[in-house]
């Protein structure tokens, strides 16, 4: 289960339109560099944490592999997405550093 914290900054982050979710368009924004951050659902396929972890290591974008499906598309207000990219910067470092075990103020 994900921190409640980092499932709010992922949620700041689509309320910001700082965010692209399923395959495609964040494999698209990857490659256009608009993301700094990788968030994949522990039950999503093999075959796609597999296809993102290349994908992530080419472009040296970090990547969490964290929560669950359901978890992942409340936060963002949508349903089945698996895999969501976040595009700003400063979001993406907050999430990281508490996924690391970090704290943010406040």
């Amino acid at each position: 289960m994900i921190n409640k914290k980092i499932l709010g900054l992922i949620g700041l982050s689509a309320r910001a339109r700082k965010i692209s979710y399923g395959a495609d368009s964040v494999e698209n924004d990857i490659k256009r560099k608009k993301v700094y951050l990788v968030i994949i659902a522990n039950d999503s396929s093999l075959r796609t944490k597999d296809k993102f972890k290349k994908i992530a290591e080419k472009y040296k974008i970090p990547i969490i592999i964290e929560g669950d499906i359901e978890e992942l598309s409340k936060a963002i207000g949508k349903s089945n997405k698996a895999i969501l990219g976040i595009e700003d910067i400063n979001l993406s470092n907050e999430i990281q550093k508490m996924y690391n075990g970090g704290e943010i103020i406040g």
